[in-house]
């Protein structure tokens, strides 16, 4: 073999060799703030030997540095907690579309767009006051709207993207209109101006300053758990209600994400990916965070989420929801749900 020859065998090599030393690495930006996360990481880099590089933030921050960084943005993988904010990664061209048939086959259809995909469920549920409220009469979101419930409603922001998530649902089932309608009810019984998370509205409810509230699933689940004696006397004092089990179902919103456009580290974002859709994954997202999994096999062991029940999920595309996130906010705006 002649030297150019030779030259060439040692570049291709050399080649393959730092494309395949850079796959043992994935960057992921990520605003999911869970400690029990780091259990989940640790676990794909024990199985996979690909090393997770993790820059955590609010998901503004870090869209915002994504899109400084550019194309020399060493981001792989943008992860987050509801549709509303992976549609907003979206709508900037972050996202470059995602291939795996693995993908495919083990998270349902109407959970995933082409450029992101979920990973794990949390339904927004009606909690109430045992001691003041009759279940019977908070088992729809629109029963919210309903005068009888006047100084009784507790919420967080109408900018939040829980409750923006859910209006956006309600636009396709039920109509703008109608929709507004529901928004201004709901404001009309508030107990008092919207304010912080939705644990504080639950320990709203159970201390009486409302009897009523909205809440993602999770936190209730976090709470049931806890061994804080505080908790515990919470919990003893509400209710929880699956809303419109009798029409669309529960809402249900996710945690999800999606491969960058400048990804570095492609094929090792893909496996990170898949990954999160494997069986163990799916249950430590149940078990370590009170989620529900996406994957339709995967039995959840959680003693909270199995206390609370099984139910009606609605099955509106995720896509769906982001595309409405714009109109919700001008209704919610116009009711006076700031």
């Amino acid at each position: 073999m002649n030297n150019l020859k030779l030259g060439v065998v040692a570049v291709l090599v050399a080649g393959a060799a730092g494309s395949a030393l850079a796959q043992n690495e994935v960057n992921l930006y990520s605003s999911r703030h869970y400690q029990t996360d780091e259990a989940l990481y640790a676990n794909f880099t024990k199985q996979t030997g690909i090393k997770i590089n993790r820059i955590e933030a609010g998901e503004n921050e870090l869209l915002e540095r994504i899109r400084n960084e550019g194309a020399n943005s060493p981001a792989d993988i943008f992860i987050t907690v509801d549709a509303a904010r992976l549609a907003k990664a979206d709508e900037l061209q972050l996202f470059a579309p995602w291939k795996s048939k693995l993908l495919e086959s083990r998270v349902p259809a109407h959970l995933r767009t082409e450029d992101w995909i979920a990973f794990s469920t949390r339904a927004r549920v009606i909690v109430y006051n045992k001691a003041t409220v009759n279940a019977a009469d908070v088992q729809n979101y629109q029963d919210l709207a309903n005068p009888k419930l006047k100084g009784k409603v507790c919420v967080r922001s109408g900018s939040h993207p829980y409750n923006l998530s859910l209006g956006a649902a309600l636009v396709e089932h039920i109509g703008e209109a109608q929709t507004e309608a529901w928004a201004k009810g709901v404001v009309a019984n508030f107990a008092r101006a919207p304010k912080g998370g939705d644990t504080d509205q639950i320990k709203s409810v159970a201390a009486g300053e409302c009897s009523v509230a909205l809440a993602n699933s999770y936190y209730v689940a976090r709470m049931m758990r806890s061994d804080k004696p505080e908790d515990k006397k919470f919990v003893a004092s509400f209710g929880v209600v699956w809303p419109n089990q009798k029409s669309s179902g529960t809402h249900v919103n996710i945690s999800g994400g999606g491969i960058l456009k400048n990804a570095p580290h492609k094929e090792a974002a893909i496996k990170f990916l898949e990954y999160l859709a494997s069986d163990q994954a799916q249950i430590y997202f149940a078990d370590g965070n009170n989620e529900w999994p996406v994957v339709a096999s995967v039995k959840v062991t959680n003693p909270a989420l199995t206390a609370m029940g099984s139910f009606k999920a609605d099955t509106i595309h995720v896509g769906r929801l982001s595309k409405n996130q714009a109109t919700v906010q001008k209704i919610y705006d116009r009711a006076g749900w700031k």
